[in-house]
């Protein structure tokens, strides 16, 4: 049995194990890492970590740490009753405030995972407290992200598109765009109704204290407050005015506000998620052995050998969406697009609606708790259960690598076919 494939049933194996079990998927995965790394891929434990997501542990300690030091001091339930006064208690409109937020945010420039990491813990503490899905609140922030994102000043766009344009494809940056934009805002209308956000058109802004009955003052601001607000501002200039990596600046800026406010620094630190963080670094360092041993670029070059267009053209939908949602987004569109050129250079299938869907597709997956985003929406919710929550991402997520890049495909390929 060839080494790939093995690395692949082990991957089943640790998902039916971790569900069956109510075991940490993360730590399971550490050992697949390590037990497939050595006894079938002959690395060392230098291959087996080179896996390990440094940077994405960061950014989900360094937010998840400033943003609990936000809700010690009251400052998210500020932001809320801020947010309910601007669209004047009109509940239904703020996950569509939030998308929009997001949205630009990527559009403008950030990365999709500083947006994230900006929006989600406002957006899902605010559902926490007036009962709103988090799962709702958490599709609209990711989608919102993706929705911007290929703009042509975004960074996925620009990668994109500088990628079209090294393999000397045609190429559309606005139709990338508006492709990426439309299926995500399609997908968050859907998501919308089907989460309860239409009964949300009735209720109103005056909802009673936020789950476990804290009754902070929230309509006042405090020194700490003020402190973490002008934190949560200097975040946002720092990512996308300076580019500076969003978990070092945030992890940066708590540490600031512990030296001042000690007591909620040591509330806030046992309240880092750390079973996410165990959950993501493990799953990820595993699919880094995966990319190390060379699975994924077997299972692309298994795509290029097929024959026929139109099904090898969504076969690398779904391998961009099914490795995305474990793997980096750039990374897989960096890999597929110039395996997709072979058969884009015979003619048959028009090359701007066919790097579209690719785009599409290895992207709106990211609503996956094993992708940064999700991971980040997962670990910023307050006050709820998360083994409850991560099977609702990882259904949801299922579900849109399911339908999804059959869908793009057919609406942005079959039409070009011929």
């Amino acid at each position: 049995m060839p080494a790939e494939l093995i690395s692949i049933l082990v991957l089943a194996v640790v998902f039916v194990i971790a569900t069956t079990r109510s075991i940490n998927m993360g730590a399971l995965a550490f050992v697949a890492a390590f037990g497939v790394g050595q006894l079938v891929a002959g690395l060392d434990a230098e291959g087996i970590f080179a896996g390990f997501p440094g940077d994405l542990f960061v950014v989900l300690v360094g937010v998840t740490y400033l943003f609990a030091i936000a809700r010690a001091n009251g400052t998210t339930d500020w932001l809320v009753h801020a947010a309910i006064r601007l669209v004047r208690g009109r509940i239904a409109l703020i996950p569509w405030v939030m998308f929009a937020i997001t949205g630009a945010l990527t559009a403008i420039g950030a990365v999709s995972p500083a947006a994230v990491a900006i929006t989600a813990p406002i957006a899902l503490s605010f559902a926490a407290r007036y009962g709103i899905s988090p799962l709702l609140m958490g599709a609209m922030v990711v989608h919102g992200a993706q929705g911007g994102g290929f703009s042509p000043i975004s960074i996925y766009g620009s990668i994109v598109n500088g990628i079209v344009e090294r393999e000397q494809l045609p190429g559309n940056e606005v139709a990338l765009f508006l492709a990426s934009l439309v299926v995500n805002l399609l997908i968050a209308g859907i998501v919308f109704v089907l989460c309860g956000g239409l009964k949300l058109s009735g209720q109103g802004g005056g909802a009673g204290p936020g789950p476990g009955g804290d009754e902070k003052d929230t309509s006042h601001l405090t020194p700490a407050r003020i402190a973490t607000l002008t934190a949560l501002v200097t975040l946002v200039v720092a990512v996308l005015g300076f580019d500076l990596d969003a978990g070092l600046s945030a992890i940066t800026l708590a540490v600031l506000l512990s030296v001042f406010w000690p007591d909620l620094s040591r509330q806030a630190t046992g309240q880092i998620a750390w079973p996410t963080v165990l959950l993501i670094c493990g799953v990820l360092t595993y699919v880094g052995v995966l990319e190390e041993m060379g699975t994924i670029e077997w299972a692309g070059e298994g795509v290029s050998g097929i024959g026929i267009p139109l099904l090898a053209a969504v076969t690398l939908c779904y391998i961009g969406a099914i490795v995305s949602a474990f793997a980096s987004s750039v990374g897989i569109m960096g890999a597929l697009i110039p395996l997709a050129v072979p058969f884009l250079a015979q003619g048959d299938i028009g090359a701007v609606g066919m790097i579209a869907a690719l785009a599409v597709s290895s992207t709106v997956v990211d609503v996956s708790p094993f992708s940064t985003n999700g991971a980040l929406v997962l670990a910023a919710a307050p006050d709820v259960d998360r083994e409850h929550f991560f099977r609702q991402l990882m259904i949801y997520g299922g579900v849109v690598v399911a339908v999804v890049p059959a869908a793009v495909w057919l609406v942005l390929v079959v039409p070009g076919f011929g």
